[in-house]
């Protein structure tokens, strides 16, 4: 059983940061790539970031770019998204997604497992 926990979201201004974890459960997490994911209201889910299996290369949305950095801490099962100078479009629920497969790459995030989600508001 596979369990993902977002933790980290809340309400910050415009400009701040807000640092994002993602807490795994299970066996084999550090064989796995792992992205973060968001959705607005009203809007379908998109990518925000990944990061592969083994940590050394990462892929991030073009409205991302300079601003967020994803990683990962393979010996505490734990993913993080660091997100500075936040802009109000960047309000959603973010979730963190595990790929289905072993030894993943950055493209093969957004099947497998995803957790609860977490609020992201950033007001203006």
């Amino acid at each position: 059983q596979v369990q993902l926990i977002e933790s980290g979201g809340g309400l910050v201004q415009a400009g701040g940061s807000l640092r994002l974890s993602c807490g795994a459960s299970g066996r084999s997490y550090s064989s796995y790539a792992m992205g973060w994911f968001r959705q607005a209201p009203g809007k379908e889910r998109e990518f925000v970031a990944a990061i592969n299996w083994s940590g050394d290369n990462t892929a991030y949305a073009d409205f991302v770019k300079g601003r967020f950095t994803i990683s990962r801490d393979n010996a505490k099962n734990t993913m993080y998204l660091q997100m500075n100078s936040l802009k109000p479009e960047d309000t959603a629920v973010y979730y963190c997604n595990r790929a289905a497969s072993h030894f993943s790459e950055t493209r093969d995030v957004g099947n497998g497992y995803w957790g609860q989600g977490t609020q992201v508001t950033v007001s203006s």
